[in-house]
């Protein structure tokens, strides 16, 4: 993990790669997120950056990859997808965090985008079933008790397409 880390470093940061930062477009050319749809969300998920530009420490690639490493629990990668698909970052995923996520697995290209009234059928579709306690949101109990009964969740980790 030390050695792809410090590879994504220029050579002369190389050597203190332990208190260096990797910017967020070095992250993005690592091959598991180039075609990830979520890769801007995961950069921004797993950044401690002070300065929000989702830049990454060596300790927050570090925890990148235990969450997608096989041995994460379905608890932590539950926990993260959650967070990575609250765009808002609010807390809850509402019907503007549920359209971003299905923009986000559909493609934004004009020929797989849904329509109005396909969209909101779907979104209706997924709070019936996730929406326990009616509120019109998803909170992160009610996203795990969902994802707790797709087994391929814990096996792909949930955020891979």
């Amino acid at each position: 993990a030390y050695k792809r880390f410090s590879e994504l470093l220029p050579k002369e940061e190389r050597e203190n790669a332990c208190s260096a930062r990797v910017p967020k477009s070095q992250i993005l050319m690592l091959p598991e997120l180039r075609a990830n749809p979520f890769q801007h969300r995961i950069c921004h998920v797993f950044s401690t950056s002070e300065t929000r530009d989702d830049s990454m420490s060596f300790e927050d690639f570090l925890d990148m990859l235990s969450v997608f490493s096989d041995s994460a629990t379905s608890d932590i990668k539950s926990h993260y997808a959650f967070r990575i698909f609250d765009f808002d970052d609010d807390g809850t995923l509402d019907r503007k965090d549920l359209e971003q996520l299905v923009n986000c697995l559909t493609g934004q290209g004009e020929e797989s985008r849904l329509s109005s009234a396909e969209m909101e059928q779907l979104i209706q579709n997924i709070l019936e079933e996730s929406d326990i306690d009616k509120d019109g949101t998803i909170n992160l109990s009610e996203f795990q008790h969902v994802v707790s009964r797709s087994p391929d969740f814990a096996r792909c980790g949930g955020l891979q397409r």
